[in-house]
């Protein structure tokens, strides 16, 4: 199986996800790779080829990257892999490769989310062609727009504005930042919604109250069943949904998103239920004169699979429609 393969990859500094664009515009064959397992990223896409397989030469690929993609020299934020796309496409014979955002491919996806994987937080109802705020901690914190443009169409953002300055919404918030300001150089929302920032704020927070902290992963501390003994990890976890509510209320009132607000990333599903009874929500809405504003947005809860995959699938029908 050779020459219009379509590969489709989605590399995140945990796991890479590749799977196969099929003729009925569906992906198939998806596996998941942790991305430690392998030493570069050529490597991971010809282990996964070779496990379904097939080999080179592809006919088109289409991969979505935890990082910017400014150039033909991809470096990972949060993980050591780098890469040259230009070299990938001549070394794994790709015909057509194409290299975004990995937030860039969630926000082209949401408009194609099935019902079902998607969960409602809230109130509100989207504005048909109208901004939509796209955003997600997991081992970092991505976030993108998609934006309408003349004839029905839509540009998806790449941006980096998890990487942004995080403000504190009240004295108890203020008290984390100061502390995590003594550790890093600059304190962005990455560093506290994200896996690592789950980690901070339990650490600060157990500094601030003078108990001793234990050496907890994210996984654990967002853990249901040890939160009901810990109290630390449960304070953690409430003030992170608070802090993600008081981004997500900046990013839609930054770009208009009356369309709605998905949050997605590997952390917030796993929250299930729980999600819609911290504050997430009414700090979302907390914005002073434009309350009523941000209560008419929808937010989202993204729990589809791999959503990037469905952002590559039209990113790279629009492509080949565009080559006629």
């Amino acid at each position: 199986m050779t020459g219009r393969v379509r590969l489709l990859g989605d590399i995140g500094a945990t796991n890479a996800r590749f799977a196969i664009y099929g003729e009925d515009r569906r992906a198939t064959r998806a596996r998941i790779m942790p991305v430690d397992s392998f030493p570069t990223l050529p490597e991971a896409i010809l282990s996964y080829l070779a496990a379904e397989q097939i080999e080179p030469p592809l006919g088109a690929a289409a991969l979505a990257v935890a990082s910017p993609v400014v150039g033909d020299v991809i470096t990972m934020t949060n993980h050591p892999w780098s890469f040259s796309i230009s070299a990938l496409q001549r070394d794994l014979q790709i015909e057509r490769l194409t290299v975004i955002n990995d937030f860039s491919a969630l926000a082209l996806a949401v408009r194609h989310l099935n019902a079902d994987e998607r969960v409602a937080i809230g109130r509100g109802e989207a504005v048909p062609s109208a901004p939509i705020a796209v955003l997600g901690p997991g081992t970092g914190l991505g976030v993108s727009g998609l934006i309408p443009t003349q004839g029905g169409g839509w540009v998806a953002l790449a941006g980096e504005g998890g990487h942004a300055t995080m403000a504190a919404t009240d004295d108890r918030e203020g008290e984390v930042l100061s502390r995590l300001r003594r550790r890093f150089t600059h304190v962005s929302a990455e560093r506290v919604l994200s896996g690592q920032g789950l980690v901070n704020l339990y650490h600060a927070l157990a500094d601030i109250e003078g108990v001793p902290a234990e050496p907890y992963t994210p996984a654990q501390i967002a853990d249901h069943e040890i939160g009901e003994r810990e109290p630390m990890c449960r304070a953690a976890v409430a003030m992170f949904c608070a802090m993600l509510g008081a981004v997500a209320g900046d990013l839609a009132l930054t770009l208009g998103a009356r369309g709605g607000v998905y949050i997605a990333g590997g952390i917030v599903p796993r929250f299930g239920a729980r999600f819609a009874e911290t504050s997430f929500r009414e700090r979302f809405e907390n914005k002073g004169r434009f309350r009523s504003y941000l209560a008419a947005i929808p937010t989202y809860v993204v729990t589809a699979a791999v959503p990037a995959f469905l952002g590559l699938a039209e990113l790279m029908e629009r492509e080949e429609q565009q080559r006629g």
